[in-house]
């Protein structure tokens, strides 16, 4: 390409983006050789927006035009396209102006703004998305407010403006409009814009799930293959829409295949097509997108394999695909998909390799493995449990669980959404989603790939240096229910999706096994549950007496959920219950239906039948969502939960709910009135304590961060008054300024950043010889502590590289004597003298940007708990007061800070301002990449920061606050 010499062209700007109806489309700056694009796009353009652009009749574009619309300096003067199938459907265009209005340079910060969208293209969104993208080029280019001129009656472009968000000025000038927009990102613009963004990619996922045609490319003429089983399980679903089969290779006198239209092309179909699953060879592909993309086509879900998990060249293939789809405006679920599945009734799709489709029920089920969907359909089909959807996306080279987490939100037919992953992409923005939608509905997630050290073989997502353990604590933190096994996401999955959620942890346990019914008792308070005594009915139980005992525990308001133990009941003549669990199952059922609001689950030893009749009750019923109400949130900071490995939290350390609130009733209450017929629910049954208590357990967890995030809390005010931001920023420039790239401070400047954040770091004096350690503590006066700053020593004591309360001149001769001595030479060691702060227990405090995962606050004891134990907790910056006090009690040390074993309790509200502060740092300097306090001794009366280090780069890319974009593979 030819471009402009004076400027490269940049690259960096293109970009793929959703629209609002759900298809794509590509954003790219307009070069020298777009004339005869403009030209053919301009021509499109009716006559009524030609005027709405140049305020006169403009019929055509004249050479000059044409060439001032296609030559950019992009710096003072862009143009940006969006385009599907490589022709514009609309443009953008800045010009820099002065205060007078005239063309102008930097440091000229105002530009004149322009669009144009073609008649055909406008409704889709298309200038909401360019507006973001060309206001990203404007703040990059040191533009800082935008002037468009609109005419009165052109109301949808002044709506445009009017909805972004950003801060704005109007006037009325010679006949039009003046609008003047703030470029600086606001609350509300991002509010808007992560709004937009769901909404788009929402509407794209829909238009895959509920097509109106489905096209399957490379149905087999014979018998077998996988585009046949797609096929013919479309058509046995009983799918709503048109159904074609497409294979080349048909003679020309095939009209139809198993009773299914069939065509040699999807150009021969003759209508449009929503959606097309490619069964084809990977060689074969190419031709079968551009067809379907030529066509009209929608969507595609590729089952075909040999992509990025075969290698280098599979990769490069896989990027192909993207790129020649999203040219088209199609999005992609695969390649290497096993296939999506909609239970609705409406739709009754089942585009993929599984024979037998799920019930219809209410859980959202996403994968990256085929073979771990397989056996998730399999188990939640064994248990009875339905689905909403399903989708195996495969090598997710497009579609991901990020997009469908965004259909689940305001899916009204999803009360539970089920993910199985083996890579988070963009793990800033699957919490920030995770976090939104956990707040009105449960999302459990488990991780393959835990350990590897690696993406798994096909997938492309960004280097993340986070440890696992700080990724789970992070998705708790957005509210996600994080297990270790597929098999533990089933049977969580199973009781959130039928059962409300717990008011709190006690419960009651009753069975006709009194050993079953310690087991569950002993699992209970493994996992931070209160279970009541045990209620042994005795193996001579009838479905009777289970009833009347499991109406009495859940009418028990000291009761939040009931955890039924059977075994096979044995009559009087020594055989078995003819029955196989029917009546149990039936009595079990009809006492729940007495307390709508409490859960119930089933734990049951070799009785047949028995899980089956359990979930055979009807539930709230499809597609009506259960009532919502929620119990009051607790005033005080949660209690102490953990990172991994899991120590729950201990029942002394939990709440109580008080006596009136109303439990979270949460995804699976009936919303019929009990005695009814309605009122009757499943319930899960589960073949072992363990798993029964541990699905209750992440439930009560869940509705416990549900009622917290009700309120988040906020980061106080008193912050403000000992912060310099500005002060700060100065400093962080001018540091940077004298040593570009990333770069460690000198121990004075960074004690200068942080106390311009009210955070003051006990100085340090050198000492290499004895006399300037004495000088040093005249100074700073005894006691005194002298310690070796040597990286290999630091932080050392049990090493005697630190020696403390040195009360006078003679003791300290003495340390640095015996320092030097023994350790290294006063080179080597590089001791320094500093006043002893107050004794307290002795913390570390670390801040840290991950590419990935954004900026990350750590708390831990110092030495052993943290280094070795790995006990550290993690949150997600900005901090707010709440989150402050959840971390200091998050770790499993945390009894130190709060007098263990008759200790003096410490100074935790110091604790969590320290905290505050550091996030609060990090989050206004995005240069500054790493913090680390330690040690930060907290006493009974404040806290003393005895050591600090700072890392300042460039600011890294934010592309959460950046305009909306798919990834790029260009």
């Amino acid at each position: 390409m030819e471009h402009p010499e004076d400027h490269a062209y940049p690259g960096h700007w293109e970009a793929d983006v959703v629209l609002r109806d759900g298809g794509t489309a590509r954003i790219r700056p307009i070069t020298t050789e777009d004339a005869e694009r403009l030209v053919s796009f301009y021509e499109q353009v009716s006559d009524e927006s030609k005027y709405y652009r140049f305020f006169a009749p403009y019929p055509r574009l004249s050479d000059r035009d044409v060439h001032r619309f296609t030559h950019h300096d992009y710096v003072d003067r862009v143009g940006l396209a969006a385009t599907v199938g490589g022709e514009f459907i609309a443009t953008v265009r800045y010009d820099r102006t002065d205060e007078h209005g005239r063309p102008a340079s930097a440091p000229a910060d105002e530009a004149e703004v322009a669009f144009l969208v073609q008649d055909a293209h406008q409704g889709r969104g298309v200038a909401s998305a360019l507006l973001e993208h060309i206001g990203a080029v404007a703040r990059e280019r040191g533009i800082r407010r935008f002037a468009a001129e609109v005419l009165p009656a052109n109301a949808k472009m002044i709506k445009v403006f009017r909805d972004a968000g950003y801060t704005q000025r109007r006037s009325f000038e010679d006949g039009a409009v003046r609008l003047t927009l703030d470029l600086e990102p606001t609350a509300e613009s991002l509010a808007v814009q992560r709004g937009r963004e769901q909404r788009a990619e929402a509407r794209s996922v829909q238009r895959l799930l509920a097509p109106g045609s489905v096209a399957v490319v490379g149905t087999g003429r014979a018998p077998g293959g996988v585009g046949r089983a797609v096929l013919r399980n479309l058509r046995d679903a009983g799918f709503t829409g048109r159904l074609y089969a497409v294979n080349s290779a048909f003679p020309e006198s095939t009209t139809a295949l198993d009773g299914v239209p069939a065509v040699r092309s999807v150009t021969l179909i003759g209508e449009p097509v929503d959606l097309a699953v490619l069964a084809v060879p990977a060689d074969r592909v190419p031709e079968a997108v551009e067809e379907c993309g030529r066509s009209g086509v929608r969507g595609l879900v590729v089952l075909s394999s040999g992509y990025a998990e075969s290698g280098a060249e599979g990769r490069e293939r896989q990027h192909a695909l993207v790129r020649q789809a999203r040219s088209y405006g199609m999005r992609i679920i695969g390649p290497n998909a096993f296939g999506i599945i909609n239970t609705a009734e409406s739709a009754r799709l089942n585009a993929s390799l599984a024979p037998e489709p799920p019930a219809r029920g209410r859980i959202g089920l996403f994968t990256q493995s085929g073979a771990i969907g397989i056996a998730l359909l399999a188990g939640l089909h064994r248990l009875g449990a339905g689905l909403s959807s399903f989708v195996s996306a495969g090598n997710r080279a497009d579609v991901s669980g990020n997009d469908i987490l965004q259909y689940w939100f305001e899916d009204p037919d999803t009360d539970v959404a089920l993910l199985y992953l083996e890579s988070i992409g963009n793990p800033r923005k699957f919490t920030r989603l995770a976090r939104r939608t956990a707040a009105v509905k449960p999302v459990v997630v488990v991780k393959g790939a835990r350990h590897s050290g690696s993406a798994p073989p096909g997938h492309t997502v960004p280097v993340t240096r986070i440890p696992d353990a700080t990724v789970s604590a992070l998705l708790r933190q957005a509210g996600v229910i994080r297990v270790d096994t597929v098999t533990e996401l089933v049977d969580a999955g199973l009781l959130l999706a039928s059962q409300p959620l717990p008011a709190g942890p006690r419960v009651a346990i009753l069975g006709n096994s009194e050993s079953l019914g310690l087991l569950t008792y002993d699992a209970c308070l493994t996992e931070g549950l209160r279970p009541l005594p045990p209620q042994d009915l005795t193996t001579a139980a009838a479905p009777d007496d289970f009833r009347t005992a499991l109406t009495a525990a859940l009418a028990d308001p000291g009761c939040d959920a009931v955890v039924v133990t059977a075994i096979p009941r044995v009559g009087e003549t020594g055989t078995a219950d003819p029955d196989g669990g029917g009546a149990l199952g039936t009595a079990l059922r009809t006492a729940a239906a007495t307390a709508p609001a409490k859960p119930v689950a089933v734990v049951h030893v070799e009785i047949g039948g028995l899980a089956q009749a359990l979930s055979a009750a009807a539930t709230s019923g499809p597609g009506r969502p259960a009532p919502q109400t929620t119990a009051p949130p607790p005033s005080e900071p949660p209690p102490p939960t953990s990172p991994p490995p899991p120590r729950p939290p201990r029942p002394e350390e939990i709440p109580a709910p008080a006596p009136d609130a109303a439990p979270d009733a949460g995804p699976g209450t009936p919303d019929a009135a009990p005695g009814t017929p309605d009122a009757v629910r499943r319930l899960p049954a589960y073949p072992a304590a363990e798993r029964a208590v541990r699905a209750l357990a992440e439930a009560v967890r869940y509705a416990q961060w549900r009622r917290q995030a009700a309120d988040p809390g906020k980061v106080p005010e008193f912050l403000d008054d000992a912060i310099d931001a500005g002060a700060a920023a100065a400093l962080i420039d001018r540091l940077l300024g004298a040593a570009p790239g990333t770069r460690r401070l000198p121990t004075a400047d960074a004690h200068e950043l942080l106390a311009l954040y009210g955070i003051p770091v006990r100085p340090t004096l050198p000492a290499p010889g004895p006399d300037e350690a004495v000088a040093a503590a005249a100074r700073l006066g005894y006691p005194v502590a002298l310690k070796t700053t040597a990286p290999h020593l630091r932080h050392r004591a049990d090493l005697g590289g630190v020696r403390l309360d040195l009360a006078d001149e003679a003791q300290l001769r003495l340390a640095h004597r015996e320092l030097t001595e023994t350790l290294g030479t006063a080179v080597e060691l590089s001791p320094v003298v500093q006043a002893m702060a107050p004794r307290g227990v002795d913390t570390v405090v670390r801040a840290a940007i991950d590419a990935a995962a954004g900026a990350v606050l750590s708390f831990g004891l110092a030495g052993a708990p943290s280094e070795l134990l790995g006990d550290l907790a993690h949150r997600l910056v900005p901090v707010t007061d709440r989150d402050a006090a959840e971390l200091i009690r998050s770790i499993r040390t945390a009894p130190l800070l709060f007098g263990w074993r008759g200790s003096a309790p410490v100074d935790t509200p110091a604790l969590e301002e320290v905290l505050l502060r550091v996030s609060r740092l990090v989050d206004d300097h995005p240069e500054v990449v790493s913090v680390t306090l330690e040690p930060v001794v907290v006493a009974p009366h404040g806290v003393s920061v005895l050591g600090a280090t700072v890392r300042l780069a460039p600011p890294p890319a934010r592309d959460d606050l950046g305009p909306r974009t798919l990834p790029s593979y260009h």
